[in-house]
């Protein structure tokens, strides 16, 4: 577990507030402080050196309820990872959760009251990932440099990870997602949320596409070859979906290699064909032709993801995260989530879950007849050369995810 050493309460109910502060200390947080709205635990923050580890804000407080307090961490610019908690209803919670995350807010969770100590432990393990020793948003990264990366590109630096992708029900690995990931021997380790879109913006897309494709193709051969057949992920640029000869290009890439193209699934996200619609579906037609799995990426998180179904011959529909984390607790979450996989279902795509965190949300998932799930809990992306000695190491605690009648039936 993660330590935290201070922990700020904010919550206008003493009696809230007693319970979750011996919640905190339970835990082994050093030292909780109080405060009953927003502008005392503004006060508390800017007297505190070094900032807590963590908050706990309730939304509903007088004089500063919980939304602006929220909302004045980002303008003074406070990095400071906090729970939202309310007894308000779930739609309420999750929303001010999202508005928090769109704002590029270190929020670890949005939960309801009163708050258990499962929920503080899980907060706690997650903390983490958010902390910094400045505890001040990061100043904006540098432009990337159109020649470094071209010449990155050329020379094989950015790579394919892996991030394992198990059957739900029988908890055997079925694939793995390929991302691309590049250390530079100057800039260090170089975000894909930097280097991608700068990519696209440059007119390198194409060639990074290719090269991860290649080396991703080439890896799977070598797989296939000692007796692993896993099917990879692989995604699809909108910038490249206007181009014709891209069927051609991929085609000769995986007859190259030897390997078939239903053991390529290629992921496209809605905004990619709604932005080149005409180009788009001539071009996914085709390659579903040839064989290729078709995979609607970041389902949910756009307006027409319904009609790109009707309209576009998918194979498989990716959940995104943001419905899956936390959908164990969340009422509105769990009949949303349900509710696409049941669609799915009777539409006979496969359904892949990402963003698995918790054993919760992994058994909410396979009651639920997901088919495919990713995450943290299950394993995170890892060079090629990683997933054959991961799968020995993980066996015992996969073969443990197995659903009961799974079990039985081996």
């Amino acid at each position: 577990m993660i330590e935290i050493a201070s922990v700020l309460v904010v919550d206008d109910s003493a009696a809230q507030r007693m319970r979750t502060v011996a919640l905190c200390r339970s835990l082994g947080a050093m030292q909780v402080l109080e405060a009953g709205d927003g502008e005392q635990a503004l006060q508390q923050l800017a007297q505190a050196r070094p900032l807590p580890d963590l908050l706990v804000i309730d939304l509903e407080m007088p004089v500063m309820d919980g939304i602006e307090l929220i909302q004045q961490l980002r303008v003074r610019r406070l990095h400071v990872p906090f729970i939202v908690a309310s007894s308000r209803e779930g739609a309420l919670v999750s929303s001010v959760e999202v508005m928090a995350r769109a704002q590029g807010l270190p929020v670890v969770a949005g939960v309801r009251k009163p708050l258990s100590r499962a929920t503080l432990l899980d907060a706690f393990e997650r903390c983490g990932q958010f902390n910094t020793p400045q505890r001040e948003a990061p100043a904006p990264a540098a432009a990337i440099d159109a020649q470094r990366l071209a010449e990155a590109i050329a020379q094989g630096q950015i790579v394919p990870h892996y991030q394992p992708k198990l059957d739900i029900r029988t908890g055997l690995l079925r694939g793995a997602e390929v991302l691309a990931r590049w250390t530079d021997a100057q800039l260090g380790m170089v975000a894909p949320d930097r280097f991608i879109p700068a990519a696209e913006k440059q007119g390198h897309i194409h060639a990074l596409t290719m090269s991860i494709l290649d080396q991703s193709l080439a890896q799977a051969a070598r797989w296939n070859a000692r007796g692993l057949k896993l099917s990879l992920a692989v995604n699809l640029s909108p910038r490249l979906l206007d181009d014709a000869s891209l069927v051609d290009q991929i085609c000769g890439l995986a007859d190259r290699h030897g390997v078939a193209a239903s053991q390529i699934v290629l992921e496209i996200t809605e905004s990619s064909v709604v932005t080149y619609l005409g180009e788009a579906l001539g071009v996914l037609a085709r390659l579903r032709m040839r064989g290729f799995g078709l995979s609607l990426d970041d389902y949910g998180t756009g307006f027409s993801s319904m009609q790109q179904l009707a309209r576009i011959p998918f194979t498989e529909l990716k959940i995104d995260r943001s419905f899956v984390h936390g959908a164990h607790r969340q009422d509105n979450l769990r009949v949303i989530l349900q509710s696409a996989l049941d669609m799915s279902r009777r539409l006979g795509l496969v359904t892949v879950a990402e963003g698995i965190e918790t054993l919760e949300d992994w058994l909410l998932l396979q009651q639920f007849g997901c088919t495919v799930g990713q995450g943290w809990l299950i394993g995170k992306p890892m060079p090629a050369a990683e997933l054959r000695p991961w799968l020995k190491t993980q066996q015992p605690r996969l073969n443990a995810l197995r659903a009961p009648t799974a079990i039985g039936a081996a």
